[in-house]
Protein backbone atom coordinates (compact mmCIF):
# COMPACT_ATOMS: atom_id res chain seq x y z
CA UNK A 1 0.00 0.00 0.00
CA UNK A 2 1.93 3.49 -1.31
CA UNK A 3 2.37 5.89 1.10
CA UNK A 4 -0.13 8.45 -0.83
CA UNK A 5 -3.02 6.19 0.47
CA UNK A 6 -2.14 6.39 4.28
CA UNK A 7 -1.49 10.10 4.14
CA UNK A 8 -4.94 10.25 2.57
CA UNK A 9 -6.48 8.09 5.18
CA UNK A 10 -4.66 9.84 7.92
CA UNK A 11 -6.16 13.23 6.51
CA UNK A 12 -9.65 12.37 6.05
CA UNK A 13 -9.55 10.85 9.91
CA UNK A 14 -8.09 13.93 11.10
CA UNK A 15 -10.76 16.17 9.18
CA UNK A 16 -13.35 14.54 10.68
CA UNK A 17 -12.21 13.92 14.17
CA UNK A 18 -11.55 17.67 14.46
CA UNK A 19 -14.11 18.85 12.38
CA UNK A 20 -16.46 17.15 15.25
CA UNK A 21 -14.91 19.09 17.87
CA UNK A 22 -15.03 22.15 16.23
CA UNK A 23 -18.85 21.78 15.59
CA UNK A 24 -19.43 20.48 19.38
CA UNK A 25 -17.16 23.78 20.58
CA UNK A 26 -18.72 26.67 18.30
CA UNK A 27 -21.68 24.83 17.41
CA UNK A 28 -22.97 23.41 20.03
CA UNK A 29 -21.41 24.81 22.84
CA UNK A 30 -19.46 22.53 24.62
CA UNK A 31 -16.95 23.45 27.22
CA UNK A 32 -13.39 22.98 26.01
CA UNK A 33 -11.67 23.72 29.35
CA UNK A 34 -12.08 20.97 31.96
CA UNK A 35 -13.04 24.46 34.02
CA UNK A 36 -16.05 25.23 32.35
CA UNK A 37 -17.29 21.66 33.27
CA UNK A 38 -17.35 23.08 37.22
CA UNK A 39 -20.78 24.20 36.85
CA UNK A 40 -22.91 21.00 38.55
CA UNK A 41 -21.56 19.24 42.18
CA UNK A 42 -22.81 16.40 44.16
CA UNK A 43 -22.98 18.10 47.88
CA UNK A 44 -23.39 15.29 50.69
CA UNK A 45 -23.96 16.09 54.43
CA UNK A 46 -23.46 12.76 56.45
CA UNK A 47 -24.31 13.24 60.38
CA UNK A 48 -22.67 10.51 62.92
CA UNK A 49 -23.63 10.15 65.74
CA UNK A 50 -24.96 7.44 69.30
CA UNK A 51 -28.28 7.47 70.12
CA UNK A 52 -28.78 6.34 73.52
CA UNK A 53 -31.46 4.50 74.09
CA UNK A 54 -34.26 7.38 73.83
CA UNK A 55 -36.27 9.54 71.57
CA UNK A 56 -33.88 11.12 69.18
CA UNK A 57 -34.32 14.27 67.27
CA UNK A 58 -31.65 16.28 64.89
CA UNK A 59 -32.27 19.77 63.29
CA UNK A 60 -30.02 20.67 60.50
CA UNK A 61 -30.02 23.61 58.10
CA UNK A 62 -30.36 22.80 54.56
CA UNK A 63 -30.12 25.11 51.86
CA UNK A 64 -32.15 27.60 50.00
CA UNK A 65 -31.75 28.29 46.26
CA UNK A 66 -30.00 31.60 45.36
CA UNK A 67 -29.02 33.85 42.66
CA UNK A 68 -26.00 31.89 41.40
CA UNK A 69 -26.84 28.65 42.15
CA UNK A 70 -30.05 26.17 42.26
CA UNK A 71 -30.47 23.58 44.17
CA UNK A 72 -32.15 20.10 42.52
CA UNK A 73 -32.43 16.76 43.19
CA UNK A 74 -32.30 16.91 47.25
CA UNK A 75 -32.63 13.46 48.81
CA UNK A 76 -33.41 12.52 52.56
CA UNK A 77 -31.73 9.11 53.44
CA UNK A 78 -32.80 7.64 57.14
CA UNK A 79 -33.76 4.46 57.92
CA UNK A 80 -36.45 4.10 60.38
CA UNK A 81 -36.49 8.06 60.91
CA UNK A 82 -39.30 10.77 60.40
CA UNK A 83 -38.73 13.39 58.38
CA UNK A 84 -39.98 16.84 57.44
CA UNK A 85 -38.76 20.46 56.41
CA UNK A 86 -39.44 23.64 58.33
CA UNK A 87 -38.40 27.36 57.48
CA UNK A 88 -36.79 28.96 60.77
CA UNK A 89 -35.70 32.02 60.59
CA UNK A 90 -35.52 32.55 57.28
CA UNK A 91 -33.77 28.89 56.72
CA UNK A 92 -34.90 25.26 55.79
CA UNK A 93 -34.23 23.35 58.62
CA UNK A 94 -34.86 19.24 58.11
CA UNK A 95 -35.92 17.92 61.09
CA UNK A 96 -35.26 13.56 61.96
CA UNK A 97 -37.03 12.16 64.87
CA UNK A 98 -38.10 8.97 65.74
CA UNK A 99 -39.55 7.04 69.43
CA UNK A 100 -35.78 4.90 70.14
CA UNK A 101 -32.71 4.52 69.09
CA UNK A 102 -29.48 3.29 70.20
CA UNK A 103 -25.82 2.80 68.56
CA UNK A 104 -24.22 4.38 66.03
CA UNK A 105 -26.82 6.49 63.11
CA UNK A 106 -25.59 8.03 60.34
CA UNK A 107 -28.26 10.23 58.51
CA UNK A 108 -27.67 12.15 55.24
CA UNK A 109 -28.55 14.95 53.03
CA UNK A 110 -27.77 14.88 49.65
CA UNK A 111 -28.38 17.63 46.45
CA UNK A 112 -26.95 18.87 42.86
CA UNK A 113 -26.15 21.91 42.95
CA UNK A 114 -26.09 23.69 39.57
CA UNK A 115 -24.41 27.25 38.90
CA UNK A 116 -27.37 29.32 37.55
CA UNK A 117 -27.20 32.44 35.31
CA UNK A 118 -30.56 34.26 37.15
CA UNK A 119 -31.52 37.14 39.08
CA UNK A 120 -31.20 36.77 43.01
CA UNK A 121 -33.90 35.02 44.24
CA UNK A 122 -36.48 36.77 47.23
CA UNK A 123 -34.21 35.01 49.46
CA UNK A 124 -31.29 37.14 48.84
CA UNK A 125 -33.32 40.55 47.72
CA UNK A 126 -35.62 40.72 50.67
CA UNK A 127 -35.20 43.16 53.20
CA UNK A 128 -33.50 42.49 56.57
CA UNK A 129 -36.20 42.54 59.11
CA UNK A 130 -35.48 42.44 62.42
CA UNK A 131 -32.00 41.47 63.27
CA UNK A 132 -30.73 41.86 67.09
CA UNK A 133 -27.13 42.36 68.44
CA UNK A 134 -26.13 40.29 71.01
CA UNK A 135 -23.88 42.36 73.14
CA UNK A 136 -24.62 42.65 77.14
CA UNK A 137 -22.96 45.09 80.02
CA UNK A 138 -19.19 46.91 79.72
CA UNK A 139 -19.23 44.97 75.69
CA UNK A 140 -21.55 47.67 74.54
CA UNK A 141 -19.71 50.37 76.25
CA UNK A 142 -16.66 48.72 74.31
CA UNK A 143 -18.45 48.59 71.00
CA UNK A 144 -19.92 52.18 70.92
CA UNK A 145 -16.55 53.29 71.30
CA UNK A 146 -15.48 51.18 68.73
CA UNK A 147 -18.01 52.35 66.47
CA UNK A 148 -17.52 55.97 67.34
CA UNK A 149 -14.03 55.36 66.19
CA UNK A 150 -14.61 54.02 62.76
CA UNK A 151 -17.38 56.08 61.78
CA UNK A 152 -14.77 59.10 62.00
CA UNK A 153 -12.38 57.25 59.22
CA UNK A 154 -15.32 56.15 56.67
CA UNK A 155 -17.86 57.89 54.80
CA UNK A 156 -20.46 54.65 53.99
CA UNK A 157 -21.55 51.69 55.24
CA UNK A 158 -19.37 50.12 52.81
CA UNK A 159 -16.06 51.96 53.89
CA UNK A 160 -17.21 51.56 57.32
CA UNK A 161 -17.17 47.29 57.50
CA UNK A 162 -13.54 47.65 55.97
CA UNK A 163 -12.58 49.91 58.59
CA UNK A 164 -14.40 47.68 61.33
CA UNK A 165 -12.62 44.31 59.34
CA UNK A 166 -8.90 46.02 59.35
CA UNK A 167 -9.16 46.52 63.62
CA UNK A 168 -10.36 43.49 64.63
CA UNK A 169 -7.35 41.73 62.37
CA UNK A 170 -4.69 43.73 64.02
CA UNK A 171 -2.17 41.88 65.36
CA UNK A 172 -2.20 43.95 68.49
CA UNK A 173 -5.56 45.32 69.00
CA UNK A 174 -6.91 48.46 71.70
CA UNK A 175 -8.81 47.73 74.69
CA UNK A 176 -11.91 47.96 73.11
CA UNK A 177 -11.43 45.33 70.87
CA UNK A 178 -9.97 43.35 73.23
CA UNK A 179 -12.83 43.77 74.99
CA UNK A 180 -15.29 42.25 72.43
CA UNK A 181 -12.66 39.59 71.30
CA UNK A 182 -11.76 38.15 73.99
CA UNK A 183 -7.83 36.84 75.28
CA UNK A 184 -8.02 34.34 72.42
CA UNK A 185 -10.56 35.13 69.31
CA UNK A 186 -10.91 32.30 66.60
CA UNK A 187 -12.55 33.40 63.20
CA UNK A 188 -15.74 32.72 63.96
CA UNK A 189 -15.51 35.11 66.68
CA UNK A 190 -14.05 37.49 65.42
CA UNK A 191 -16.96 37.37 62.65
CA UNK A 192 -19.78 37.35 65.06
CA UNK A 193 -18.33 40.44 66.83
CA UNK A 194 -18.21 42.02 63.62
CA UNK A 195 -21.97 41.46 62.97
CA UNK A 196 -23.46 42.50 66.22
CA UNK A 197 -21.10 46.08 65.85
CA UNK A 198 -22.78 46.70 62.75
CA UNK A 199 -25.82 45.99 63.70
CA UNK A 200 -25.57 48.41 66.66
CA UNK A 201 -24.44 50.63 64.86
CA UNK A 202 -27.31 50.22 63.00
CA UNK A 203 -26.42 48.23 59.72
CA UNK A 204 -27.94 45.17 59.01
CA UNK A 205 -25.90 42.73 59.30
CA UNK A 206 -26.05 38.77 59.08
CA UNK A 207 -23.57 35.43 59.68
CA UNK A 208 -23.16 33.55 56.60
CA UNK A 209 -22.24 29.87 56.79
CA UNK A 210 -21.34 27.96 53.67
CA UNK A 211 -19.09 25.37 52.01
CA UNK A 212 -16.39 26.19 48.89
CA UNK A 213 -17.78 24.42 45.47
CA UNK A 214 -13.83 23.92 44.82
CA UNK A 215 -12.09 23.13 41.59
CA UNK A 216 -11.36 19.65 42.75
CA UNK A 217 -10.25 16.35 40.60
CA UNK A 218 -13.29 14.04 40.10
CA UNK A 219 -13.70 12.10 43.22
CA UNK A 220 -16.56 10.40 44.66
CA UNK A 221 -16.44 12.54 47.65
CA UNK A 222 -14.30 15.47 49.15
CA UNK A 223 -14.08 16.71 52.44
CA UNK A 224 -15.15 20.13 52.62
CA UNK A 225 -14.57 22.80 55.65
CA UNK A 226 -17.19 24.94 56.19
CA UNK A 227 -16.96 28.89 55.45
CA UNK A 228 -17.60 31.95 57.08
CA UNK A 229 -18.49 35.25 56.66
CA UNK A 230 -21.29 38.02 56.99
CA UNK A 231 -23.27 40.56 54.67
CA UNK A 232 -24.84 43.95 55.17
CA UNK A 233 -27.68 45.64 54.35
CA UNK A 234 -27.04 48.67 52.41
CA UNK A 235 -28.85 50.36 49.24
CA UNK A 236 -31.48 47.58 49.26
CA UNK A 237 -29.07 44.64 48.65
CA UNK A 238 -26.69 42.31 50.85
CA UNK A 239 -23.55 42.86 50.69
CA UNK A 240 -21.00 40.03 51.12
CA UNK A 241 -17.76 40.21 52.88
CA UNK A 242 -14.75 38.14 53.63
CA UNK A 243 -13.89 38.71 57.28
CA UNK A 244 -10.30 37.66 56.93
CA UNK A 245 -9.58 40.03 54.11
CA UNK A 246 -12.28 42.39 53.48
CA UNK A 247 -12.74 41.42 50.20
CA UNK A 248 -16.00 41.82 48.74
CA UNK A 249 -18.12 40.31 47.57
CA UNK A 250 -16.87 36.68 48.75
CA UNK A 251 -15.36 34.51 46.10
CA UNK A 252 -18.56 33.09 43.89
CA UNK A 253 -17.65 29.52 44.63
CA UNK A 254 -18.65 30.15 48.23
CA UNK A 255 -22.08 28.42 48.67
CA UNK A 256 -24.09 29.42 51.43
CA UNK A 257 -25.42 26.53 53.44
CA UNK A 258 -27.62 29.32 56.05
CA UNK A 259 -27.60 32.38 57.99
CA UNK A 260 -27.41 33.45 61.30
CA UNK A 261 -25.41 32.62 64.61
CA UNK A 262 -27.48 29.41 65.19
CA UNK A 263 -25.66 25.87 64.82
CA UNK A 264 -25.91 23.58 61.63
CA UNK A 265 -27.02 20.49 63.56
CA UNK A 266 -28.56 20.27 66.92
CA UNK A 267 -29.14 16.61 68.34
CA UNK A 268 -31.35 15.58 70.82
CA UNK A 269 -31.20 11.79 72.25
CA UNK A 270 -27.50 11.07 71.29
CA UNK A 271 -23.49 11.90 71.78
CA UNK A 272 -20.63 12.13 69.18
CA UNK A 273 -22.04 14.16 66.74
CA UNK A 274 -19.95 14.50 63.62
CA UNK A 275 -21.13 16.26 60.86
CA UNK A 276 -18.78 15.83 57.48
CA UNK A 277 -19.32 17.55 53.94
CA UNK A 278 -18.41 16.15 50.78
CA UNK A 279 -18.24 17.81 47.23
CA UNK A 280 -17.63 16.52 44.00
CA UNK A 281 -18.03 17.86 40.54
CA UNK A 282 -20.41 16.13 37.80
CA UNK A 283 -19.34 16.78 34.47
CA UNK A 284 -22.75 14.66 32.83
CA UNK A 285 -25.01 16.94 34.95
CA UNK A 286 -23.11 20.04 33.91
CA UNK A 287 -23.28 19.86 29.54
CA UNK A 288 -27.17 19.10 31.21
CA UNK A 289 -27.33 22.26 32.54
CA UNK A 290 -26.13 24.12 30.00
CA UNK A 291 -28.80 22.76 28.18
CA UNK A 292 -31.44 23.91 30.61
CA UNK A 293 -29.66 27.24 31.02
CA UNK A 294 -30.03 27.46 27.01
CA UNK A 295 -26.41 27.26 25.95
CA UNK A 296 -25.89 23.95 24.09
CA UNK A 297 -29.15 23.58 21.56
CA UNK A 298 -28.64 20.40 20.27
CA UNK A 299 -30.01 17.91 23.50
CA UNK A 300 -30.11 15.03 20.82
CA UNK A 301 -26.04 15.01 20.91
CA UNK A 302 -26.34 13.68 24.20
CA UNK A 303 -28.15 10.31 23.37
CA UNK A 304 -25.46 9.74 21.03
CA UNK A 305 -22.48 10.30 23.20
CA UNK A 306 -20.79 9.08 25.94
CA UNK A 307 -22.44 11.66 28.52
CA UNK A 308 -25.64 9.34 27.93
CA UNK A 309 -24.42 6.62 29.60
CA UNK A 310 -25.20 5.73 33.07
CA UNK A 311 -22.34 7.53 35.90
CA UNK A 312 -20.40 4.02 37.02
CA UNK A 313 -19.91 3.33 32.81
CA UNK A 314 -18.93 7.05 32.58
CA UNK A 315 -16.34 6.83 35.22
CA UNK A 316 -14.70 3.58 33.33
CA UNK A 317 -14.31 5.48 29.75
CA UNK A 318 -13.24 8.01 31.68
CA UNK A 319 -10.00 5.53 32.55
CA UNK A 320 -10.16 3.64 29.37
CA UNK A 321 -10.37 6.83 27.01
CA UNK A 322 -6.77 7.85 28.11
CA UNK A 323 -4.92 4.62 27.12
CA UNK A 324 -5.17 5.22 23.79
CA UNK A 325 -3.16 8.22 24.66
CA UNK A 326 -0.22 6.73 26.45
CA UNK A 327 -0.43 4.01 23.54
CA UNK A 328 0.41 7.57 21.04
CA UNK A 329 3.14 8.46 24.07
CA UNK A 330 4.58 4.67 24.17
CA UNK A 331 4.88 4.57 19.99
CA UNK A 332 6.49 8.14 19.88
CA UNK A 333 8.64 7.11 22.92
CA UNK A 334 9.49 3.60 21.12
CA UNK A 335 10.00 4.83 17.19
CA UNK A 336 11.32 8.03 17.51
CA UNK A 337 13.11 8.72 20.93
CA UNK A 338 14.31 4.70 20.87
CA UNK A 339 13.56 3.81 24.29
CA UNK A 340 13.27 0.37 24.94
CA UNK A 341 10.50 -1.00 26.91
CA UNK A 342 9.20 -4.79 27.70
CA UNK A 343 6.18 -5.29 26.28
CA UNK A 344 3.93 -3.37 23.77
CA UNK A 345 1.28 -1.45 26.16
CA UNK A 346 2.63 -2.51 29.37
CA UNK A 347 3.97 0.54 30.51
CA UNK A 348 1.06 2.95 29.84
CA UNK A 349 -1.46 -0.14 31.59
CA UNK A 350 1.38 0.37 34.68
CA UNK A 351 0.67 4.05 34.48
CA UNK A 352 -2.96 3.18 35.07
CA UNK A 353 -2.05 1.74 37.76
CA UNK A 354 0.14 5.21 38.80
CA UNK A 355 -3.16 7.35 38.96
CA UNK A 356 -4.46 5.31 41.92
CA UNK A 357 -0.49 4.60 44.49
CA UNK A 358 0.66 7.85 42.22
CA UNK A 359 3.96 8.23 40.93
CA UNK A 360 6.61 7.47 43.25
CA UNK A 361 5.42 5.31 45.35
CA UNK A 362 3.63 3.23 42.27
CA UNK A 363 7.48 3.02 40.65
CA UNK A 364 8.78 1.67 44.28
CA UNK A 365 6.22 -1.17 44.70
CA UNK A 366 6.51 -1.99 40.72
CA UNK A 367 10.04 -2.24 40.94
CA UNK A 368 9.77 -4.27 44.03
CA UNK A 369 6.71 -6.75 42.36
CA UNK A 370 9.14 -7.34 39.63
CA UNK A 371 12.41 -7.66 42.10
CA UNK A 372 10.68 -10.54 44.28
CA UNK A 373 9.20 -11.97 40.99
CA UNK A 374 12.43 -11.97 38.86
CA UNK A 375 14.18 -13.65 42.12
CA UNK A 376 11.36 -16.79 41.63
CA UNK A 377 11.45 -16.86 37.91
CA UNK A 378 15.51 -17.54 38.31
CA UNK A 379 14.31 -19.96 41.19
CA UNK A 380 12.32 -21.74 39.31
CA UNK A 381 14.67 -22.31 36.38
CA UNK A 382 16.75 -24.72 38.48
CA UNK A 383 13.78 -26.71 38.48
CA UNK A 384 13.15 -27.72 34.82
CA UNK A 385 9.48 -27.04 34.63
CA UNK A 386 7.56 -26.19 31.12
CA UNK A 387 6.60 -23.29 29.88
CA UNK A 388 3.35 -22.93 31.08
CA UNK A 389 3.46 -24.23 34.45
CA UNK A 390 6.53 -21.98 35.25
CA UNK A 391 4.39 -19.43 34.03
CA UNK A 392 1.55 -20.04 36.26
CA UNK A 393 4.32 -20.67 39.19
CA UNK A 394 5.11 -16.75 38.65
CA UNK A 395 1.42 -15.19 38.59
CA UNK A 396 0.94 -16.90 41.64
CA UNK A 397 4.32 -15.46 43.18
CA UNK A 398 3.49 -12.16 41.88
CA UNK A 399 -0.46 -12.33 43.41
CA UNK A 400 1.06 -13.74 47.13
CA UNK A 401 3.48 -10.89 46.85
CA UNK A 402 0.74 -8.05 45.96
CA UNK A 403 -1.52 -9.65 49.37
CA UNK A 404 1.63 -9.53 51.30
CA UNK A 405 2.63 -5.84 50.50
CA UNK A 406 -1.33 -4.86 51.06
CA UNK A 407 -1.48 -6.34 54.41
CA UNK A 408 1.87 -5.01 55.40
CA UNK A 409 1.28 -1.43 54.58
CA UNK A 410 -2.13 -1.62 56.13
CA UNK A 411 -0.39 -2.64 59.23
CA UNK A 412 2.52 -0.10 58.91
CA UNK A 413 -0.33 2.80 58.77
CA UNK A 414 -0.01 3.39 55.11
CA UNK A 415 -2.75 2.99 52.31
CA UNK A 416 -0.99 3.05 49.70
CA UNK A 417 -0.15 -0.46 49.27
CA UNK A 418 -3.58 -1.33 49.22
CA UNK A 419 -3.57 -0.17 45.67
CA UNK A 420 -1.26 -2.07 44.64
CA UNK A 421 -3.81 -4.87 43.37
CA UNK A 422 -4.63 -2.30 40.79
CA UNK A 423 -1.25 -3.40 38.98
CA UNK A 424 -2.16 -5.80 36.06
CA UNK A 425 -0.77 -9.15 37.49
CA UNK A 426 -0.93 -10.89 34.18
CA UNK A 427 1.29 -8.24 32.53
CA UNK A 428 3.55 -8.40 35.57
CA UNK A 429 4.09 -11.78 34.94
CA UNK A 430 4.89 -11.37 31.38
CA UNK A 431 7.13 -8.84 32.10
CA UNK A 432 9.32 -10.74 34.43
CA UNK A 433 9.18 -14.19 32.40
CA UNK A 434 10.68 -11.35 29.05
CA UNK A 435 12.96 -9.82 31.54
CA UNK A 436 14.38 -12.82 32.65
CA UNK A 437 15.14 -14.13 29.21
CA UNK A 438 16.72 -11.26 27.85
CA UNK A 439 18.83 -11.43 31.26
CA UNK A 440 19.56 -14.89 30.69
CA UNK A 441 20.61 -14.22 26.59
CA UNK A 442 22.01 -10.44 26.15
CA UNK A 443 23.10 -9.98 29.70
CA UNK A 444 21.61 -8.34 32.75
CA UNK A 445 22.87 -4.79 31.41
CA UNK A 446 20.20 -5.14 28.55
CA UNK A 447 17.53 -6.20 31.14
CA UNK A 448 17.51 -3.77 33.53
CA UNK A 449 18.44 -1.00 30.54
CA UNK A 450 14.94 -2.12 28.69
CA UNK A 451 13.58 -2.63 32.34
CA UNK A 452 14.11 1.22 33.60
CA UNK A 453 12.97 1.79 30.22
CA UNK A 454 9.82 0.72 30.32
CA UNK A 455 9.60 2.98 33.81
CA UNK A 456 10.61 5.75 32.49
CA UNK A 457 7.72 5.10 29.54
CA UNK A 458 5.24 4.74 32.07
CA UNK A 459 6.12 7.72 34.42
CA UNK A 460 5.67 9.61 31.56
CA UNK A 461 2.49 8.15 30.22
CA UNK A 462 1.14 8.48 33.84
CA UNK A 463 2.17 12.10 33.55
CA UNK A 464 0.83 12.97 30.46
CA UNK A 465 -2.70 10.95 31.31
CA UNK A 466 -2.74 12.65 35.05
CA UNK A 467 -3.27 16.16 33.07
CA UNK A 468 -7.28 17.02 33.44
CA UNK A 469 -7.28 18.98 30.58
CA UNK A 470 -6.13 15.66 28.23
CA UNK A 471 -8.80 13.82 30.62
CA UNK A 472 -11.41 16.49 29.69
CA UNK A 473 -11.17 16.32 26.04
CA UNK A 474 -11.05 12.57 25.33
CA UNK A 475 -13.90 12.09 27.42
CA UNK A 476 -16.02 15.22 26.06
CA UNK A 477 -15.08 15.02 22.54
CA UNK A 478 -14.20 11.07 22.07
CA UNK A 479 -13.84 12.08 18.44
CA UNK A 480 -10.28 13.38 19.31
CA UNK A 481 -9.32 9.91 19.33
CA UNK A 482 -9.43 9.62 15.05
CA UNK A 483 -6.98 12.37 15.22
CA UNK A 484 -4.39 9.75 17.98
CA UNK A 485 -5.18 7.51 15.43
CA UNK A 486 -3.89 9.29 12.61
CA UNK A 487 -0.90 10.03 14.12
CA UNK A 488 -0.10 6.60 15.12
CA UNK A 489 -0.62 5.30 11.49
CA UNK A 490 1.56 8.37 10.39
CA UNK A 491 4.39 7.44 12.91
CA UNK A 492 4.03 3.70 11.90
CA UNK A 493 5.78 4.59 8.65
CA UNK A 494 8.48 6.10 10.35
CA UNK A 495 12.31 5.02 9.01
CA UNK A 496 14.35 7.74 9.94
CA UNK A 497 16.85 7.29 12.87
CA UNK A 498 15.72 7.40 16.47
CA UNK A 499 17.44 9.90 19.32
CA UNK A 500 19.03 7.40 20.79
CA UNK A 501 20.99 6.36 17.56
CA UNK A 502 22.55 10.31 16.78
CA UNK A 503 24.20 9.46 20.71
CA UNK A 504 24.92 5.83 19.80
CA UNK A 505 26.78 6.54 16.11
CA UNK A 506 28.04 10.16 17.33
CA UNK A 507 31.69 9.00 16.62
CA UNK A 508 30.68 8.09 13.04
CA UNK A 509 29.03 11.67 12.81
CA UNK A 510 32.41 13.21 13.91
CA UNK A 511 34.05 11.35 10.99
Amino acid sequence: MSKLHLYILAGALTLIGLGLFGYKVFVVGFPVSPKAELRSWNVEARLRFTAENKPVTVSMFVPLPEGNFAVTDEQFVSEGYGFVVNLKHGNRQARWSVRAAAGKQQLYYQATIVAARSKASYHLLKGPGAIEYDLKGPRIAAAKALIKEIKEKSADPITMVEALIKKLNRPDPDENTKKLLGQKPSFHAKTKVAVNVLTLAGIPTRMVRGIPLREAKFRITKKTPLLTWFEIYHKEKWISFDPATGASPVPSHWFRWWTGPEKLVELEGGRNLKVIFSVSPKVEEAIAGAIRRGEISTPWLLKFSLLGLPVNTQAVYRIVLLIPVGALLLVVLRNVVGIRTFGTFMPVLIALSFRETGLLKGIFLFALLIAIGLSARFYLERLKLLVVPRLAAVLIVVVGSMAVLSIVTHRMGGQTGLSVALFPMVILTMTIERMSIVWEELGPSEALTSGVGSLMTAAAAYLLMNVKLVEHLVFVFPELLLVVLAATMLLGRYTGYRLTDLYRFRELARR
